[in-house]
């Protein structure tokens, strides 16, 4: 994905008179969280989280487990979208703080030598875990890990300049949380939501990961740790950002520049 594209669309994105169309914020946000739970094994269906978040009804024959994780993912948004305007800069802190929100309802407790972990509380793994034929960092390793990247993550900020490197920050934040795997379960949604923060704290428009290119989604993942090769993890969260930037767009131009040509309000999902 050419670069210059993602900017010309981010640039046309940024123009558009979105206040013209009826909570875009909130709707873009059930969005997101529907795409980052389906890719978890939540099974509610774009409808059901729009209920269930609009007027709190919970979907029937569908496990109660799937609704509290649309829950906690819906809040935690909210979380870092509040963290974003009092710029707190990245730290091992306030990434845990994110998995706890996560994980606030559906965080189990484990048995450890170390004592009783509530994952609920956004607590590091101790014991190694593997997933997808991928194997994580060593749980000893977990906390400093964290903190080189939230190092990492601030000493960019200070320098950054170009909407490009603006871009690859969050997308390889995004890269290197999941890849470090530090939580007993929420990496992927933590990992998602920390791209986002910084995406917010660049004001720039917030991606996600469709839940249909779930599959290409893991692949991209796993041949970068692989091929230790960035540029395939940067270019598919490219070919997303520019998927979901051209589909706004168009659902945009085709309400006629924020009028009503259409029926209802297609910008939800």
């Amino acid at each position: 994905m050419n670069e210059q594209i993602i900017i010309s669309l981010i640039e046309k994105f940024q123009s558009l008179n979105l206040s013209a169309i009826i909570d875009f914020d909130k709707f873009n946000r059930y969005a997101i969280t529907h795409h980052s739970t389906t890719i978890e094994g939540s099974e509610l269906t774009e409808t059901e989280t729009r209920l269930l978040l609009d007027e709190g009804i919970t979907p029937a024959g569908k496990p109660l487990l799937h609704s509290l994780m649309v829950q906690d993912h819906y809040n935690a948004l909210l979380f870092i979208t509040q963290k974003t305007k009092e710029k707190v800069s990245v730290s091992p802190e306030f990434i845990q703080s994110i998995n706890a929100a996560v994980m606030k309802q559906t965080g189990s407790v484990y048995q450890t030598v170390f004592g009783e972990l509530d994952a609920a509380k956004g607590v590091y793994r101790k014991g190694n875990v593997s997933a997808g034929g991928s194997y994580f960092a060593g749980y000893q390793k977990v906390e400093e890990l964290v903190s080189k990247l939230s190092d990492g993550i601030n000493q960019k900020l200070a320098v950054v300049t170009t909407i490009t490197e603006k871009i690859n920050i969050c997308f390889d934040a995004h890269f290197d949380l999941v890849s470090i795997h530090p939580f007993y379960d929420g990496n992927g949604r933590t990992s998602r939501l920390l791209m986002n923060y910084l995406q917010l704290y660049f004001n720039l428009p917030l991606s996600k990961v469709f839940k249909e290119d779930k599959a290409a989604y893991f692949d991209a993942l796993t041949l970068t740790r692989k091929e230790e090769d960035m540029s395939i993890f940067r270019n598919f969260m490219y070919s997303q950002y520019a998927k979901y930037l051209l589909a706004e767009i168009e659902k945009f131009e085709q309400t006629g520049n924020g009028g009503t040509k259409n029926k209802g309000y297609s910008f939800v999902f």
